[in-house]
């Protein structure tokens, strides 16, 4: 099956005969094709507490709402990661960043990894790359991101926006891509790997 958004290819499923050249053995070989993606951490100082802004929306496949990070697909073949993550950012939470301010988590990874996750590997080539922004901002500005409807309309997304401590971030939500994004965040912070002002 094809989905096409506009006149650019979305999403391809298909079956695929694939044999190990060692064994002869049939591997799986259902895909769903949907290419490489972000996703953001957005991590607002106030006060004396620290923030995640986050998404929510209505997810079919799981038939529930969901709490996520701020993501998206490249829309182009540029592969301008960076610049998909600041503009996916805006349309989902209406906060502009700066590029110079985006912190690439996924490039701590070990060069073998492509400095990528695959998310489900097992039957989607999804490739995620997982960006940090951290600021200060005063109370107010949290409570004029807390229940903010956002996104683009004409796209289907209906979304809201959702302000959490982040203490309290990995017990709110199933979502992997959050769950990576602490992983990576934290594994960073304590090898030392992020910039002083973080």
């Amino acid at each position: 099956g094809v989905d096409m958004f506009g006149k650019r290819l979305g999403f391809l499923k298909f079956k695929a005969d694939i044999f190990d050249k060692a064994t002869g053995q049939k591997v799986p070989g259902i895909v769903f094709a949907r290419g490489p993606a972000v996703a953001v951490l957005i991590l607002l100082d106030s006060e004396d507490e620290t923030y995640a802004v986050l998404t929510e929306q209505v997810r079919v496949p799981v038939g529930r709402l969901i709490l996520e990070l701020p993501a998206g697909m490249l829309d182009d073949d540029k592969g301008d990661f960076v610049g998909t993550a600041v503009r996916e950012v805006e349309e989902e939470t209406g906060i502009h960043l700066n590029l110079e301010d985006m912190i690439d988590l996924t490039a701590f990874l070990d060069q073998s990894t492509g400095c990528r996750v695959f998310p489900s590997p097992g039957g989607c080539d999804e490739e995620l790359s997982f960006f940090l922004y951290r600021g200060r901002v005063g109370k107010e500005i949290i409570t004029q991101l807390q229940g903010k409807e956002t996104g683009l309309r004409e796209h289907g997304e209906l979304i809201k926006v959702c302000v959490v401590p982040y203490r309290k971030l990995w017990r709110m939500t199933a979502d992997a891509k959050v769950l990576t994004a602490i992983a990576l965040y934290e594994m960073a912070k304590t090898e030392g790997l992020l910039p002083q002002k973080i």
